[in-house]
């Protein structure tokens, strides 16, 4: 599962990354948690919970069906 995650961050990271950001894939649990950290603008930034919950779990959960959730580490 880790490839899967890895290729949807993959599509995510160049929307980050325009605005001086990016994201590091940290795990991937066997329940379904997928473990990021934000890098760059994105870390710190107060608009970082909802970039990991409205954009990074929403498209991960769409994608991919066992993800039940994005942490930021």
């Amino acid at each position: 599962m880790n490839d899967e995650v890895q290729s949807v961050l993959d599509e995510i990271r160049p929307m980050l990354q325009a605005d001086g950001g990016d994201v590091e894939l940290v795990e991937v649990t066997e329940d379904g948690t997928v473990r990021v950290r934000l890098q760059g603008a994105c870390q710190g930034c107060p608009m970082s919970q909802m970039t990991i919950k409205n954009g990074i779990e929403r498209l991960l959960k769409e994608k991919i069906s066992t993800v039940k959730e994005v942490e930021a580490v």
